[in-house]
């Protein structure tokens, strides 16, 4: 069976744009967060705010997901991107010796203020920063030296630098043509939740071209967003200092 590269992120951490870019490779079996349609929608959902009534999706559960990934790596090499949060229970040494981890971290200024903008009701075990840390400083643990971890600000700053070193990190080749792709793609095809509402900029893009680094002020939000942010950004500077650097 195949190593299969995982990229563990945060909601709302341009991980999707990543995911994309991943695809135009063509050497890998993608996958959108597959573990994350079983937590919401599975026949067990475990997200926090599942009401009775929501969509659930008979027969398909955790366990299944993770059979058909391996069953996928078997055949090809795969490549997920995924939150912890949804399998934070499913973490020991035989479960997480089947792939090779990478991180994509971003300002939890940017991923909250986002997440509030879209789901207002959103709940602080959505949020994913303080699960992301600890399968981190797991890994970290289990083998000695921290896994790769790689900054949204960085990547967007610099799109080609960081993707190598994240090919180089992960030990898989650099293909340059994959950071450029013809606009009017379809990423919602991949995409679970609602349709794919999220990724309509993502599907008018045509690349990870060089974008300035932008500020977002928490101060306006408001206060439980705030208290939020304040329980999450120890978690996020943690991982930042393990960052990878151009």
């Amino acid at each position: 069976m195949h190593r299969i590269l995982a990229l563990w992120a945060v909601p709302r951490s341009t991980s999707t744009a990543f995911e994309w870019m991943m695809r135009q490779r063509g050497d890998l079996d993608c996958l959108h967060e597959p573990f994350g349609e079983a937590w919401y929608q599975g026949e067990d959902p475990l997200w926090h705010r599942f009401k009775p009534g929501d969509v659930t999706t008979p027969g398909l559960t955790l366990g299944k997901v993770w059979q058909d990934i391996k069953a996928r790596a078997e055949n090809a090499p795969v490549f997920i991107k995924d939150f912890p949060h949804y399998i934070n229970h499913m973490w020991d040494a035989e479960f997480l010796s089947h792939f090779n981890h990478a991180f994509l971290i971003r300002d939890p200024a940017k991923t909250i203020t986002s997440m509030f903008k879209r789901w207002p009701d959103f709940a602080e075990g959505e949020v994913g920063f303080p699960e992301q840390r600890a399968l981190f400083d797991l890994l970290t643990a289990l083998n000695g030296t921290p896994p790769p971890v790689i900054d949204s600000d960085d990547l967007l700053e610099d799109p080609r630098a960081m993707t190598k070193k994240f090919c180089d990190a992960v030990g898989i080749p650099f293909i340059e043509d994959a950071l450029t792709w013809e606009a009017g793609g379809d990423p919602s095809a991949h995409s679970w939740w609602d349709g794919g509402s999220f990724h309509a900029n993502l599907a008018n893009s045509t690349g990870l071209t060089p974008q300035p680094r932008k500020y977002v002020s928490i101060e306006e939000a408001p206060d439980r967003v705030k208290q939020v942010h304040r329980r999450m950004k120890p978690h996020y500077d943690h991982l930042y200092k393990h960052r990878l650097t151009r």
